[in-house]
Formats: C-alpha cells, sequence, structure tokens
C-alpha cells in the first residue's frame, strides 16, 4: 500500500495511545469522595493500564491517581470508608494470579493482599458489617487446567464432553468448564476463598442483603437452560448450609439484581421473552414475601439495558437510578420503585452514561461526547429532590489530546427511507475542509442490529475525519435507542411475531436514505466517491450493499457476517439466531440462504478489504475465508487481512499495537480509491 499523506491536524492512528476513560466510578460512604478507574492504552508495551483514581466530591481538589498497583481495577470502599477493595492483575497478557487487595485510605498503611485468584474477578462487594468480600470470578477445573501456578499445557489435558449450548464465549475461549460463581472471601484474609454457587452453571450480578446473611444473584440452573434462554434470581444464605433459593419463574431473563436498604425487595433487569427478541430490558422490583414481581417505567418503551453500559438499578430511598437508552444517547432516570407516576429524567443531554453510583446525596457518573473521552462527573441528588443540580468534571483525560488534534463535532439530521420513515443520521466532514471543495465519504454501520451510534467519542470517526474523509453514520431499523418496534421492525418476514422485512430490508433502505440527503444537504459530500464499513452485523450489512449497489467505489466488511446458516452452528451464541430473526434454521433454511450476504457474492464488484479476527468466536474467522474465496474464485482481487491473537473485540479492547495497524490499513485503503485528487 502507498503512505497516506497528512491532512490537517485531526487524529492520527498513532493517537490511539493517547485514548484515556473513566470507568465503574464508586461514592465513598459518607458522600464525600468518589473513585474510579482511569483506563490508559500503553502503546510501548503493547496493553492498558488500569489505575484507581480518587477525588473529593464537591471539588476542592483535582482528581487524582490513587493505586499504584499492577493494573487495579474495581475500587469498593469499605462500609467504613477506611479502605478500598481493588483487583489487582497482571499486565494485559501477561501471565499471574489475580490479587484482592485492601488499600487504606486517609490514612498511612500498606497494600494488604487477602486472596489470589488464577481467573480475573468480574465483580467484588464488602459484606454491610465489612467482615467480608464477596467476588464473581470464573472457577477452572483442576483436571482439566491444573493447578494454581502449574497449568497443563493443552496436549495434557483431558477431552472436553459437549452436552450444551454456549460452550464457548468470544474473548473468554472455553467456558463449559470454567463457570463463573459467587465466593466470599473474609476481609482479613485468615481463610481462603469459599465457593457459594458450586457446579456447572454460571452466576454472577451478585448483591448482599442489608443485614448480611443472603447474597443475591442471577443464574440458569435449569437443564434446559440453552434452548429456552430463562435466567432467574437466586439467593445463597451465608450460613454453613450455603443454601440456595430461587426466587422467579424461569420464564424471563434476569440480570444484575440489587436489594433495597429495608430488605423486603430486589430491584432487577429482565428481558420478558428471550426466545423473541429484540426486546427491551426493563427494569423491575421483586417483592420478597409474595414473590411477586412489576416491571417498571415500561410506558417509557426505551431499553433500560443499553450495550456495553449495562448497570444494576441502584437504589435512591424509595426510588431507583437506572440508564435508559435515547435516541443514540444514554440518560439517566429515576423510577418510583412502586410504580408510582412518570419516570423522571435526572442527566439528559447529547451524551452517553456509561456508569453511575449514588450514596449519601452524592451522585458520580461518567460521561463522554462526541469530542470527550468518559470523564468522571459529580453533582447532589437527595432523595425525592428534583433533579436539577450543578455537575462539576472531577478529571480532564480529554485535554491532553484536544490541545494537539482537531476533534470534529458531528451535525445531526433526519433523512427520509423509501417508505417515508424518518431515519437518524449524523455526519462529519473532514478536519480542513474548506469551502467550495468536495471530499469522499465514509458510511459508517454499526453493529448489533440490536445497539446503537450516539453521542459519545467514538475513535474510528475522529480518525476518519482526521484522514480526510468526510463521515456519515445513522441508526437504521433495527437498533437500539427508541421504540422497541423500531428495533423489531427486520425481524423476517416468516417470523409468527412481528413480521418484519428481514435483515437487508428496510434497514438497508435507512442507510441508502442517510447517504442521499448527505448528498443533497453537505455541500462538502462528493457523491462520486463514496465508500462503505462497519463490523460484525455493520460488517453483514457492507458485504449486503456491494451485493446489491455498485454506488460505493471501495468498501471494508469488518468481522462480518456472511453466511447466516453456517454462523447459526457455528458462533458462541449458536442457537441464538432463531430468537432474533423470528424462526429456525433447521426449519427454514431457505431463508437463512437468502438473507446471507455470501448468496450475492457473483453481484460484488466493488473493491472490498475484509479484516477479521483469528480468535473471533462470534462471528468465527470462517465467515470472511468463505467470501474472500468466493471472490477470488470470481476473479475479483479482495484483500483479506487476517490479525491473529485477536477476538471479536479487536477495534474496542484489542492489543493497541494491532488497533493501530488496523487503523492504517482501512484507512490507506479508503485513500487509494477514494481520495487521489479533490474535485471543486
Amino acid at each position: 500500500m502507498t503512505s497516506r499523506p497528512p491532512v490537517g491536524i485531526g487524529m492520527a492512528p498513532e493517537d490511539i495511545g493517547s485514548l484515556r476513560q473513566v470507568e465503574d466510578p464508586q461514592v465513598s460512604p459518607d458522600g464525600r469522595f468518589v473513585t474510579c478507574t482511569v483506563v490508559d492504552v500503553d502503546l510501548e508495551a503493547n496493553c492498558y493500564r488500569r489505575h484507581v483514581w480518587l477525588a473529593p466530591t464537591d471539588a476542592s481538589e483535582a482528581a487524582r491517581p490513587f493505586s499504584a498497583g499492577r493494573n487495579d481495577q474495581l475500587a469498593r470502599w469499605s462500609p467504613d470508608g477506611r479502605r478500598l477493595a481493588v483487583i489487582s492483575s497482571p499486565e494485559d497478557g501477561a501471565g499471574g494470579v489475580h490479587q484482592i487487595c485492601l488499600l487504606p485510605v486517609g490514612s498511612a498503611g500498606e497494600r494488604v493482599v487477602i486472596a489470589e485468584w488464577p481467573a480475573p474477578p468480574s465483580e467484588l462487594a464488602w459484606s454491610p458489617d465489612g467482615a467480608s468480600i464477596a467476588f464473581v470470578a470464573r472457577v477452572p477445573e483442576e483436571a482439566r487446567y491444573g493447578r494454581p501456578g502449574q497449568p497443563l499445557e493443552a496436549k495434557d489435558m483431558p477431552p472436553r464432553h459437549v452436552t450444551r449450548l454456549s460452550s464457548r464465549l468470544d474473548s473468554h475461549g472455553f467456558v463449559l468448564d470454567r463457570p463463573s460463581h459467587v465466593m466470599v472471601v473474609p476481609a482479613d484474609g485468615s481463610a481462603p476463598p469459599r465457593d457459594l454457587t458450586p457446579g456447572v452453571f454460571d452466576a454472577t450480578g451478585s448483591s448482599w442483603s442489608p443485614d448480611g446473611s443472603r447474597i443475591a444473584f442471577a443464574s440458569a440452573r435449569h437443564d434446559s437452560s440453552d434452548l429456552d434462554g430463562a435466567v432467574d434470581l437466586w439467593t445463597v444464605e451465608l450460613g454453613g448450609s450455603s443454601t440456595l433459593e430461587r426466587l422467579t419463574a424461569t420464564d424471563s431473563t434476569y440480570s444484575l439484581p440489587s436489594w433495597s436498604p429495608d430488605g423486603a425487595r430486589i430491584a432487577y433487569l429482565r428481558n420478558p421473552t428471550p426466545l423473541d427478541e429484540p426486546r427491551h430490558e426493563r427494569v423491575g422490583v421483586l417483592e420478597l414475601a409474595g414473590r411477586s414481581t412489576v416491571d417498571l417505567a415500561v410506558d417509557l418503551d426505551r431499553n433500560c439495558k443499553p450495550y456495553g453500559a449495562a448497570r444494576p438499578p441502584v437504589w435512591c430511598g424509595e426510588t431507583l437510578l437506572v440508564g435508559v437508552e435515547d435516541a443514540g444517547n444514554v440518560h439517566l432516570y429515576r423510577v418510583d420503585a412502586g410504580g408510582a407516576g412518570a419516570p423522571e429524567l435526572v442527566v439528559g443531554g447529547d451524551r452517553w452514561l456509561s456508569g453511575y453510583h449514588w450514596v449519601a446525596g452524592a451522585l458520580a457518573l461518567a460521561l463522554s461526547t462526541p469530542t470527550g473521552f468518559p470523564e468522571l462527573v459529580v453533582r447532589a441528588l437527595e432523595p425525592g429532590s428534583p433533579s436539577e443540580a450543578a455537575e462539576k468534571q472531577l478529571t480532564h483525560l480529554t485535554a491532553s489530546l484536544a490541545d494537539r488534534r482537531v476533534l470534529v463535532e458531528p451535525l445531526a439530521f433526519e433523512a427520509r427511507s423509501a417508505d417515508g420513515t424518518g431515519v437518524p443520521c449524523w455526519a462529519m466532514p473532514p478536519v480542513g475542509a474548506r469551502e467550495g471543495r468536495r471530499y469522499p465519504v465514509l458510511l459508517n454501520i454499526h453493529g448489533g442490529p440490536f445497539t446503537s451510534y450516539g453521542n459519545r467519542f467514538f475513535d474510528e470517526f475522529q480518525l476518519e475525519v482526521g484522514a480526510g474523509f468526510g463521515v456519515l453514520y445513522c441508526n437504521p431499523r433495527g437498533s437500539s435507542g427508541y421504540s422497541e418496534a423500531w428495533g423489531r421492525a427486520i425481524r423476517w418476514p416468516e417470523a409468527a411475531v412481528d413480521p418484519g422485512s428481514g435483515w437487508g430490508g428496510i434497514d438497508y433502505e435507512d442507510v441508502l436514505a442517510c447517504v442521499d440527503e448527505a448528498c443533497r444537504l453537505f455541500a462538502w459530500v462528493d457523491p462520486d466517491r463514496l465508500g462503505i464499513m462497519g463490523g460484525s452485523y455493520g460488517g453483514y450489512m457492507t458485504s449486503w450493499a456491494i451485493g446489491h449497489t455498485d454506488r460505493f467505489r471501495a468498501a471494508c466488511s469488518e468481522r462480518a457476517a456472511n453466511n447466516l446458516l453456517a454462523l447459526e452452528g457455528s458462533s458462541d451464541l449458536a442457537g441464538s439466531f432463531r430468537g432474533v430473526v423470528g424462526l429456525s434454521h433447521l426449519e427454514h433454511r431457505e431463508a437463512f440462504i437468502r438473507q446471507s450476504p455470501i448468496t450475492y457474492v457473483s453481484s460484488m464488484t466493488t473493491p472490498v478489504l475484509i479484516v477479521h479476527s483469528e480468535d473471533d468466536l462470534r462471528c468465527p474467522i470462517s465467515q470472511a475465508e468463505e467470501l474472500f474465496v468466493a471472490l477470488r474464485l470470481l476473479g475479483r482481487t479482495p484483500l483479506f487481512i487476517r490479525f491473529p491473537g485477536e477476538s471479536h473485540e479487536l477495534t474496542r479492547s484489542g492489543a493497541p499495537r494491532h488497533r493501530v495497524e488496523r487503523a492504517r490499513i482501512i484507512l490507506d485503503w479508503f485513500h487509494e480509491r477514494l481520495a487521489p485528487e479533490v474535485t471543486a
């Protein structure tokens, strides 16, 4: 490939090393302090660094790094506010154990290791009396994986006996012999961790009862769970018997339980029909005395479990704080736990909320905008009080990049699809765009399909405008963040419930409408130099588009779903497509073939870059191989880029150097084919 000349002062691929973000804000018990995890990209070491930061909630001092461990995260305040429990992990990709450590706050003292575990814990929570700490982590079978510090090589492992679907998980590998369990360890480290949920079933979402006698969690512990998708809420006694008790009726997918301060109720998130998707995740409350449940805020008709930003409901007096996806944003609402009144918007605006926590009248938020990394923000919020209050930003992680690079604000607009439906769209002109000139433009399509683009920092868009391209993106029908009917509009025509256009139907018309309207609205768009790209479902739509139109001069189909019939049997989510599209591939093979881009490969004449990760389990690399082989046999000249050691998450959490190299390859590909000259 030829070198791409520098354009303006926008972001360049090497600026991936400057990306930073706030995660997981946590308010101290007295509301005076807040912690968060700051994630930094280290290009030189080719890894990510995570450290805990601390700040006073009154903003009297700037937030500052607090921990200096290898990689510290999941900081949790002790009930007395004097200590922080953290997970300290080895450097990304390195071997070794993960430690649960205690760090003193406001006094002298050393870091104390109270437990070690071979797999990274994903949750951490103090008991109400501060005597114990619960955590959730995978429990590897010793017979297969070996003892801690003495791992077995694959050649020495016994064969796996697979009897259920979902034996693997993207970015994790095999999980059937490494289930997630709820563990508990004394806070003084006087005993090893105790497994509260032994067996072959996963358990996640742990929440302590106020009296510390029980822990609530979510788990699918019935034999047909891999077929029906149901997940129940459970409790486990902390006494000697460790008795498990099921709370729900095995008819929905429950997750992220949150115990009420009075101990009488448990809030949750729930998918009501796991075999009939997509559905909005609902927030609800379970009364422990009678086992009755009630879903709240249903009339809001919005998803309460945003992709990548799902958090347990937070009790704020007799109300619940819950994140809600809304038209390209994630907002925070307050909902009455008894179902009275309408939901109240607490945090709105054109921004994306990825984390929140409330204690003692202090609300901490992790908020991102299209030109700002997720930053730590605090404000006051009292139970029952009006939601208006001044916000204070405690971190300024974006500043170092913004001082060096131009970050482009998107322009929102609406396109009219073929049937007259309005489609929410955004456009970003290239950095340094000059009046009277036209520029090549890249149409980006998001994954999912039940996810969305929105008002958050997206490094790929900034890289594209920094390289001299205009950027278009939209949330076509099938996306989340709008009405449930919007998300279900592309179920397949044969579906018994809510039949739709099928993938590649009105969603395809919607993304083309975005291009049409942008060409009409923006003088900087060159309609003769259009590129199209996307990953996962966005890769599907890219492959589908170039099989149905020659409008685009170049394409990048990344981690795509190209053969849906094969994917339903080979993905780590094998068997789940039937719930999303509304029919089974066993009875409707022809429909899966009809909706697969590979079926239309003979019509694909657009130059296409195929990018895929070799360890992708969500869309296995065979999906890319099949497209490449077919195109090559047809005499076409696709370029196939394979990234070793990466999963479906390459663009979000892949090795930093791979992320940089991927960005350069894609930008060079489009530059060679779309930007040989600038036209007036």
